[in-house]
């Protein structure tokens, strides 16, 4: 009863702050107003789907912002030098799963912590990003590539909706239906047991964080589309966003816990907050008060269940 409970909460709450903003801003339900809220979400809950993969399996990944500025700056590079929109979003994937493969590697085989091991890859990253543009954007690029961020299918569905279901779905697949869903959740529920069944942990985790960086790379380029150039410092401050969205849709910490469907919510539930606060006057300042204090809330109350369990 607990765990259907616990699972049901997310939803709840993104129904209640739903019908809470319908009545509080009479802007809150128009089409325009939905339709940015899916558009300026899109890029997080990307995110935040590879990393509920990364956090079922006990890990972290704090570099995804800086991820974002260099795959980002990789793809529009190309798209600058006159090549296709579909070349440019597959190289700036490549790059994510590289930049994953790396994070992956450096957890497992120099047995470095991923908080300590992805804290340094943030910085590593960012810097790249700023040598190889001088800490200039990448400008020039076609109004054609902006149609990944701004565009629509049959008039009315927004293109990064498309792109994150699809993610959704491929994500959902794998954690479901796959050997490498399953040892996720194994490796983040107890290693050593994993481990001791016979789980080779070292390169199932780094195909975690590979499929993770790939999406990041994904979203990289929606949000280089979204602003029409290459930001070298784009991202910034995502890692709190992408991680907050994992631990209010469901997902622990401590590993062994998370769904594709409530990572979706939980970033919601946050866009939904920034688009209410915009809508009613709230300083942006008090969003970043209110969003750290949802997080403490979500990790306590997880916490709080564990000890109960024990």
């Amino acid at each position: 009863m607990k765990a259907t409970l616990n699972r049901i909460l997310p939803f709840a709450s993104l129904i209640c702050l739903f019908l809470l903003l319908s009545f509080a801003s009479p802007y809150f339900l128009t089409l325009g107003n939905l339709s940015s809220v899916i558009r300026q979400t899109t890029v997080i809950t990307i995110m935040a789907i590879g990393m509920t993969v990364v956090i079922a399996s006990g890990g972290i990944d704090l570099s995804v912002g800086s991820m974002v500025g260099l795959t980002g700056i990789c793809g529009t590079m190309l798209i600058a030098g006159g090549h296709s929109a579909a070349l440019a979003v597959a190289a700036a994937m490549a790059a994510g799963a590289v930049c994953g493969a790396f994070n992956g590697s450096a957890a497992t085989l120099l047995r470095i912590p991923p908080f300590i091991a992805t804290l340094g890859a943030m910085g590593i990253y960012r810097g790249l990003t700023l040598l190889a543009t001088g800490g200039m954007p990448v400008a020039n690029l076609s109004r054609d590539f902006g149609a990944l961020a701004t565009g629509n299918l049959l008039g009315y569905i927004p293109v990064p909706l498309v792109f994150l279901l699809v993610a959704a779905l491929a994500v959902h697949v794998v954690l479901r239906f796959t050997k490498l869903g399953r040892y996720a959740y194994a490796i983040g529920s107890n290693t050593e047991a994993a481990r001791c069944s016979g789980i080779r942990v070292a390169p199932y985790t780094v195909a975690i964080y590979t499929l993770g960086g790939a999406l990041v790379g994904l979203a990289g380029m929606i949000e280089s589309a979204r602003l029409v150039t290459g930001q070298p410092t784009a991202g910034e401050g995502y890692e709190l966003r992408v991680i907050a969205a994992v631990v209010i849709g469901g997902g622990s910490l401590n590993g062994g816990q998370g769904t594709v469907a409530g990572t979706i919510v939980g970033a919601l539930i946050m866009g939904l907050l920034s688009n209410g606060c915009n809508l009613l006057g709230i300083s942006p300042f008090v969003q970043q008060v209110i969003i750290g204090s949802v997080i403490i809330l979500a990790v306590t109350l997880d916490e709080f269940q564990r000890r109960r369990m024990r």
